[in-house]
């Protein structure tokens, strides 16, 4: 049987700890910073653990289950 290929678009946006949580870059810090808060540009610069429905189908994805 064929090695399972890793999804090169989901490879790119999560990460896997080692305790197998996954985690990811919030969206929203590219442009118009100027116009944001400084609260809220911490709160966006900061990576975010998934919400546990959506990962079986990223680990899948990333070729880990």
């Amino acid at each position: 049987m064929p090695k399972m290929k890793t999804s090169r678009s989901a490879k790119k946006r999560f990460r896997l700890t080692g305790t197998g949580k996954v985690r990811f870059q919030r969206a929203g810090m590219r442009h118009n910073l100027e116009n944001m808060s400084g609260k809220e540009q911490r709160h966006l610069s900061k990576e975010a653990e998934l919400a546990p429905e959506m990962v079986k189908g990223v680990k899948r994805m990333l070729g880990k289950r």
